[in-house]
């Protein structure tokens, strides 16, 4: 508590401003600074008296407006009794004066703030430090510095906000904590310098540096405010960071091969990146920052506008655009909302794909090119292994594959008639393989092994309810099944004459009607027929139609039977041993002789035959090495000598005929009768031609078993 002696308080002298009394009696020889001004009796202004007033109011007649004009309300001026707290003493210190009331509440004189400060200074050491109290009951931070530029005083609460303490501090200079280039400018003009943000001990502050100025208006020293925001220390990290942040992507922009923009809610340009797509934009973008490029959609710089998409849509949107050079850019571009939900932000990122474009177009097409090169090349690897699994060696099997090759690139009807057994459905997966119809279907059907009742339907198909037991849904017949291919009509001489019409006019109309139903379907199907049986003499027997005989032998193959080329029996019989021997992990072979008696056998059942009489053999030999003998047993020489005559093949030199015959004859001796006594009696000729003679016939038949087991 602080108190303040009666001597002190001035007493109260105030005119009432409704009385008419002139002021020049009161203000004559009036001592006091101040003069209260009533109404109503009641204390409203104050009017601070000194020689300039006084001049004044001599100048305007004493007038009452003019003493009004320059009086001060008295609402800023606080009442108080004799015994000052330390709260209302910085409240007296903040105005010119407070008014004493007296007991019952009513003001009783006055007291001047500067006697109030006298005697605060003279009870200094008795009761109240009041500079300590004001430094310490100031929340911001106060250090005063001296005219030698040292700190002579601070507060507690500055010295925290530096986190420092006074010992260094105090007697320091000022331009060790404090910049020493504003206590400078400060001193050099006498400018305040206000909210200027430093950072001490790693704390964020913002520091006002204010000239004390003397009497006679000279620096004589600096108070230097300090403000402690909380705020303020991370606020200029974020802000360090912000920056740091903004060149990183500045950098990461600047790296990125796509022009990157950034465009407003409304599709104004606000910021573009370094990269920047040339000729398409035509001029700076530094010119279009603030406009909206919706606009040059409209004037037709380019085609169509990501940014409107996003705008309407309010999604990612990629889009090509053309320009009207012909470019081609992708622009994709991403929205930004805000918290609200709203579009903030485009951020468009585009790329010039002319080039790319072009590349690609070209890579398709060479792509395509490659595709259709690597389809013809397996074609040929396809078309070249099939050759090479069908094994023959003879003129008139290399005639008959010669004229496979030149078919297969046609569709035209194809006729094989040969014995059973000759290979007529390899000829014709030849020409299906070797064909344009290779990659669709391969199909085939004997026509003598399915009942004629189910015939028809197997064929051509039937629709749903047709006939008692058959599919509900109906099925597609062999005809649709193979449409783009080939069907493969094997022992067509068995099929009905009531369906060789229906065939007929499946190949006429290359369509086929269902059973049960009268709608024809459209198929594109080649067919190869086959039989064993005289077709030609059929027809004069009324067996066959005529119409589609001549329908069927458009390309007529005769595929000569086994016996005809001799040639390719040892190649089919080495290689049918072959397949057997790996199958079952075996290392039979053929003996020459055995080889001989194979060649000279008829092969009734052709090459099925031949296949299956290995095969006997293979299962029922003992040894690996298969001999004349052993073969013999399998096959009926005895009946087959005696339907057999020599046979010659072809027109030959008659000497040749009749070496090739000798050779035969003296081989089915020697196979018979087994010495060449016997043989020789059987032939009726010395036994020592037959002896020199078959020794003849073995080494090149020797010879020839050795070419054949190189390959």
């Amino acid at each position: 508590m602080f108190s303040v002696t009666k001597e002190k308080v001035k007493p109260i002298i105030s005119v009432t401003i409704e009385a008419e009394e002139a002021l020049r009696p009161i203000l004559n020889n009036f001592k006091e600074p101040i003069l209260f001004l009533k109404k109503e009796d009641q204390l409203f202004a104050y009017v601070q008296i000194n020689n300039s007033l006084i001049e004044k109011l001599e100048q305007n007649d004493y007038s009452r407006d003019f003493l009004i004009q320059h009086a001060h309300s008295i609402e800023s001026i606080c009442f108080l009794t004799e015994h000052i707290s330390l709260p209302i003493l910085f409240q007296i210190i903040g105005g010119p004066f407070a008014i004493i009331t007296g007991e019952d509440g009513r003001p009783s004189g006055y007291l001047l703030r500067e006697d109030v400060l006298a005697e605060l200074f003279i009870q200094g050491n008795k009761s109240v430090d009041l500079l300590r109290i004001l430094l310490s009951s100031i929340p911001m931070g106060i250090f005063v510095i001296d005219k030698e530029k040292k700190i002579i005083n601070c507060n507690e609460a500055g010295l925290k906000m530096i986190k420092s303490s006074t010992d260094k501090v105090l007697n320091f200079p000022g331009e060790s904590i404090f910049s020493g280039e504003h206590i400078q400018n400060v001193f050099a003009n006498g400018k305040t310098i206000l909210n200027h943000l430093e950072f001490k001990n790693g704390m964020g502050v913002l520091v006002d540096y204010s000239p004390i100025r003397s009497l006679d208006d000279q620096v004589e020293g600096i108070i230097i405010v300090v403000q402690d925001l909380p705020m303020v220390e991370e606020m200029a990290l974020e802000i360090e960071y912000i920056k740091d942040l903004n060149n990183d992507l500045n950098a990461i922009l600047s790296s990125i091969y796509d022009e990157i923009l950034v465009v407003s809610a409304k599709g104004e340009l606000l910021r573009f990146s370094e990269n920047i797509i040339q000729d398409f934009w035509q001029i700076d973008l530094k010119e279009l920052i603030g406009k909206n490029i919706l606009e040059l959609e409209d004037q037709g710089l380019f085609t169509p506008s990501v940014t409107r998409q996003v705008i309407e849509k309010k999604k990612k949107v990629s889009v090509v655009q053309e320009t009207r050079t012909g470019r081609k850019i992708l622009a994709v571009g991403n929205p930004i909302f805000n918290e609200e939900n709203q579009l903030e932000r485009i951020i468009i990122a585009s790329r010039d794909i002319t080039e790319t474009t072009r590349l690609k177009t070209e890579l398709q097409e060479a792509r395509k090119i490659s595709e259709q090169y690597k389809k013809e090349l397996d074609d040929f690897r396809s078309k070249d292994a099939f050759i090479k699994k069908l094994i023959y060696c003879s003129p008139k099997m290399e005639k008959i594959m010669n004229q496979v090759q030149k078919i297969a690139d046609f569709s035209s009807t194809v006729l094989l008639n040969g014995e059973s057994g000759v290979g007529k459905e390899v000829i014709a997966q030849a020409i299906h393989q070797l064909g344009k119809r290779s990659q669709q279907p391969f199909l085939k059907l004997n026509c003598g092994a399915i009942p004629e009742s189910l015939l028809e339907s197997e064929l051509f198909g039937y629709a749903k309810g047709s006939f008692t037991g058959a599919d509900k849904n109906g099925k597609d017949g062999y005809f649709k099944q193979a449409d783009g291919g080939i069907l493969f009509l094997d022992e067509i001489g068995e099929m009905p004459m009531h369906l060789q019409v229906k065939l007929l006019r499946v190949l006429q109309e290359q369509e086929v009607i269902p059973v049960g139903s009268t709608t024809p379907i459209k198929v594109n199907v080649q067919i190869i027929a086959a039989t064993n049986k005289n077709l030609a003499k059929m027809v004069g027997e009324g067996s066959f139609r005529e119409d589609l005989f001549y329908r069927l032998n458009v390309i007529p193959i005769r595929i000569p039977p086994l016996r005809e080329r001799i040639e390719d029996i040892s190649l089919l019989a080495f290689h049918f041993l072959q397949q057997l021997n790996e199958k079952y992990e075996r290392n039979y072979h053929l003996t020459p002789d055995a080889v001989n008696v194979l060649e000279f056998y008829s092969w009734p059942g052709n090459v099925r035959e031949l296949q299956n009489i290995i095969e006997r053999l293979v299962v029922s030999s003992d040894h690996s090495a298969i001999d004349a003998e052993f073969v013999s047993q399998f096959l009926s020489m005895g009946y087959e000598l005696k339907k057999m005559r020599p046979v010659v093949t072809r027109v030959m030199p008659l000497q040749d005929a009749i070496d090739y015959v000798e050779e035969q004859l003296i081989v089915m001796a020697m196979n018979q009768y087994k010495t060449t006594t016997k043989a020789a009696k059987a032939l009726g000729i010395s036994q020592s031609s037959v002896s020199r003679k078959y020794q003849k016939i073995q080494n090149e038949k020797n010879l020839k078993v050795e070419n054949l087991s190189s390959y």
